[in-house]
């Protein structure tokens, strides 16, 4: 017994150990904006049980919410280059406060639709910044470390949330959006007081990898555009993530429909967040070293035929069953393809590459809930789950055919689609991260 406890604990140490301050304080300001992530999980429930709206109109909402995503993410990884990640990340921050508290006080269907797209938009908004600081303070051997780790934070955060938020909602709606709100704010404060900015100047890139070398080469939102690989990873990860995007639409529609309560969706989404909680940290550990191709198909299977046993679901713990196949995919997926998404990414341009990455979530975001909410109004939900099987199957297709030229993880393979720009904007792996801060033992 003794033996597995001293195993454990050095697992855990070898898991934390090494990284830099600045980075712990990223990971706290991500904990404490997830402990507050309830309107965007219980949007849909809030509409068609508490205001007796149909699942299209949901599905409307919903994608008007993720609409809001699509106009900031760009916009958003332009900022996080430009003007830097701490302004872009406390931009998006108060916006999302202020226009979360005033999505709980509209009553009007337009009012509420529209209010909804803000805080789509603001809400997206810090993703590029966010996942852009974290690559630039992260030693390049410790990134996929560091993603899981603040992974796992946004799931401590959301299964601590979500359970207390389906308990909450019996007594009103109305509790949830002001302590999202207050919670965002309480994560600006973090990110103002403690996180200094990490943007790596052109003249700083230069000199960590030859004094002599020409400045990079300016990346523009065509450059990503052209970069053929790293778009086909983009749109198959659009593929996963509206699959993942039916966990917080069309599951608490469907299960509302089969008579289920709030606090029933509250409880089987809350596996999902206790299981990576519980199984974040050890399986990246198996997983940190090994083939991403290999860990992509993986993970695109767990999370389509996931899904598709939720056809199979009529009691709570059927529902949980499901959620714990899917959640195992989104467990490996996670890590490797924020892994993958950086090393295809050149220094001076991870805003912008962030930025389209963010853009497929968005636009599943924007898509998933009007897929939905149509499925299951004219199909029926288990037709809708049986399709989440397939589009996993066409993504491991994909995954397995894409990955299977990619190079060994010490080649520096960040680049822009031409040869001649690659030679300024690739190699960032060489490059030392610009604000590293203080190393915690």
């Amino acid at each position: 017994m003794s033996a597995s406890i001293s195993s454990l604990r050095r697992a855990v140490a070898e898991s934390v150990c090494g990284l830099p301050r600045q980075f712990w304080w990223l990971w706290t300001s991500t904990l404490i904006n997830r402990l507050g992530a309830f309107v965007a999980t219980f949007l849909a429930l809030y509409l068609t049980v508490e205001r007796g709206y149909s699942a299209s109109y949901a599905g409307l909402v919903g994608a008007l919410y993720g609409l809001g995503g699509v106009v900031s993410s760009i916009g958003a990884g332009v900022l996080t280059d430009r003007l830097g990640r701490r302004p872009t990340m406390l931009i998006a921050q108060l916006s999302t406060a202020a226009s979360v508290a005033l999505l709980g006080f509209m009553e009007n269907p337009v009012a509420i639709a529209a209010v909804a797209a803000v805080v789509g938009m603001a809400t997206n908004a810090s993703r590029p910044a966010v996942q852009a600081m974290m690559a630039d303070i992260v030693a390049p051997e410790d990134r996929v470390r560091a993603f899981s780790l603040n992974y796992w934070a946004i799931n401590l955060g959301f299964a601590i949330s979500s359970t207390a938020a389906g308990l909450i909602a019996e007594h009103g709606y109305l509790a949830l959006f002001l302590g999202e709100s207050a919670l965002v704010l309480a994560c600006a404060v973090v990110v103002f007081v403690k996180l200094p900015e990490s943007r790596p100047t052109a003249t700083t890139a230069a000199n960590a990898q030859d004094t002599a070398a020409p400045s990079p080469t300016a990346v523009s939102m065509l450059t990503v555009l052209r970069d053929g690989r790293f778009m086909t990873v983009v749109g198959l990860n659009l593929l996963l993530a509206l699959l993942f995007q039916q966990a917080y639409v069309s599951m608490p529609v469907s299960m509302g429909q089969n008579g289920f309560s709030s606090a029933d969706f509250g409880t089987v989404i809350a596996v999902n967040g206790v299981l990576i909680v519980l199984l974040q940290i050890p399986v990246t550990r198996f997983i940190e070293h090994r083939s991403p191709a290999m860990l992509l198909v993986g993970s695109a299977l767990l999370a389509g035929y996931g899904f598709g046993l939720t056809a199979l679901a009529g009691s709570v713990a059927m529902y949980a069953l499901a959620v714990t196949v899917w959640t195992l995919g989104e467990i490996i997926n996670s890590p490797t393809q924020m892994g993958l998404v950086v090393r295809l990414s050149p220094l001076h341009g991870r805003g912008r590459y962030q930025g389209m990455y963010a853009l497929s979530w968005s636009i599943a975001t924007l898509t998933a809930p009007l897929l939905g909410g149509t499925v299951i109004d004219h199909y029926g939900a288990d037709v809708l789950w049986a399709g989440c099987a397939v589009v996993g199957t066409v993504a491991a297709l994909g995954y397995g055919l894409l990955l299977r030229s990619l190079p060994d993880p010490a080649e520096p393979v960040a680049r822009s689609p031409r040869g001649a720009e690659a030679q300024g904007a690739g190699t960032e792996d060489a490059v030392a991260p610009v604000a590293t801060g203080e190393t915690v033992a």
